[in-house]
């Protein structure tokens, strides 16, 4: 049930040479245990938010053709869909997301976010973790630093709560979505599976009943005798690695009774299941919603496919706004009814928009010029929108935001130090934001 996969030692990472993986049954690895997942959030931090769901638009969507409409622009800039009123006057939305249209009054939207990153990995570092890809020509291709994501920064400063990990990922695996410098420790737990399955439950984060509790606490102790063993071999060795913080954190994962209630939404009544749609992103969503009411404290879910450089509007028809229009307005609806939603941060949005123009296969192309980030609960100013485009969404009109300023603003509602300073893999002083300032505007 529980395997261990590799640890090694990690020299320069600040405060994190230990780098230790987790197999929980059939989920993917996550980094686990280390008494710095225990740390309370940084003192003096009054946050808005307790937790954050993102809801990540993975390959990043047309907001010319969703959100930021300009039925007045030319022929192939247009496109083929009109816009709808929604319940705030004088806003549209794309006629094919009409129970968002009707959720607008909890949604502030936000246009003025610029970056130059025109590639998926570069826009998803950036839009991720606040950070720009810095070239090394001598070694990596790809970026010299990788930074940690928003979800592992909050990992990292306010810890466990209620025997859950504080991170977790739903329904893929993003692009740069990770802890980069800071250690895997801080990771993200990640599910891929099973959300489409009527009676879908985690596998092997509760005990299975067939195992019981006597067999499981066997295989405890026999954990922990192996672990007697490999300290001795350690200590010959002349380093010693203590994994019983390791193992408890583990067995309160699969044992605890939040974590086991946390998981279960098979229990939710079978109404509300089908208000978030029977298909994976949506019972994602639905588990995303359980993750945080139980204490998990950033959970994103990925929605695939919105990289629509052929048949965009086919794809957004009948694919993929669907999907959206009914999972996020559930949730929405869901976080309100439940008295959550003042005390949950919910974002929608993904790396960068799409092209004004519309290319030769009816798709739009990469265009980080534009984009359309939503944000609704923590006291955000909800049924607004921050900055414009111009007539064609070509470029953000006055002033614009960095993905720091992003990343400042995330972290300021969550109550997490963005001044704070680590050390990166090469022992050099780097900030958790490049003096970004939280965008205010959003604020009440």
């Amino acid at each position: 049930m529980l395997d261990f996969i590799s640890n090694q030692w990690n020299p320069k990472c600040d405060g994190v040479n230990r780098r230790t993986f987790l197999r929980v049954g059939s989920l993917p690895f996550f980094g686990m245990a280390l008494p710095q997942l225990l740390r309370a959030s940084a003192p003096g931090k009054t946050p808005r938010a307790k937790s954050c769901i993102l809801l990540w638009l993975d390959g990043g969507i047309s907001t010319v053709d969703t959100f930021d409409m300009k039925p007045d622009a030319p022929d192939g800039i247009r496109g083929e869909f009109k816009p709808i009123s929604t319940n705030i006057p004088g806003m549209s939305v794309c006629e094919h997301l009409p129970k968002v249209a009707r959720r607008m009054n909890r949604i502030c939207q936000l246009r003025t976010v610029v970056h130059a990153g025109s590639q998926h990995a570069e826009a998803c570092h950036e839009m991720l973790t606040g950070w720009p890809q810095l070239p090394d020509p001598n070694a990596n291709p790809v970026g010299a630093t990788i930074h940690p994501c928003f979800g592992s920064v909050v990992s990292e400063q306010q810890g466990w709560r209620s025997g859950l990990p504080p991170f977790a990922e739903l329904c893929g695996s993003i692009k740069y979505h990770h802890a980069g410098f800071i250690g895997s420790a801080f990771d993200p737990l990640r599910i891929r599976d099973g959300f489409s399955k009527p009676d879908f439950r985690v596998k092997n984060v509760a005990i299975a009943d067939a195992i019981g509790r006597s067999r499981f606490d066997r295989r405890r102790s026999m954990l922990e005798a192996v672990d007697d063993l490999q300290r001795v071999r350690d200590r010959s060795a002349g380093s010693v690695f203590d994994r019983n913080q390791f193992y408890s954190q583990a067995f309160d994962l699969m044992t605890a009774p939040a974590a086991k209630k946390a998981f279960r939404i098979d229990q939710e009544p079978e109404k509300l299941r089908d208000s978030y749609g029977r298909f994976e992103e949506g019972q994602a969503t639905l588990l995303a919603r359980r993750l945080v009411e139980s204490g998990v404290r950033f959970v994103t879910v990925q929605f695939n496919g919105y990289d629509t450089h052929d048949k965009n509007f086919s794809r957004l028809k009948n694919e993929l706004l669907p999907k959206i229009d009914v999972a996020y307005s559930a949730l929405l609806e869901d976080l309100e009814q439940r008295g959550m939603l003042e005390e949950t941060l919910v974002i929608c949005m993904g790396e960068f928009g799409r092209t004004p123009k519309v290319n030769g296969q009816a798709g739009r192309d990469h265009y980080p010029k534009v984009n359309n980030l939503n944000f609704s609960g923590a006291g955000v100013r909800m049924g607004e929108i921050i900055g414009r485009t111009d007539a064609q969404c070509a470029n953000v009109v006055g002033r614009t935001h960095s993905p720091h300023d992003l990343a400042a603003t995330i972290y300021d509602l969550l109550g997490v130090d963005y001044q704070k300073e680590y050390l990166s893999t090469a022992n050099r002083p780097v900030l958790t934001t490049n003096n970004g300032k939280p965008i205010r505007e959003i604020y009440s």
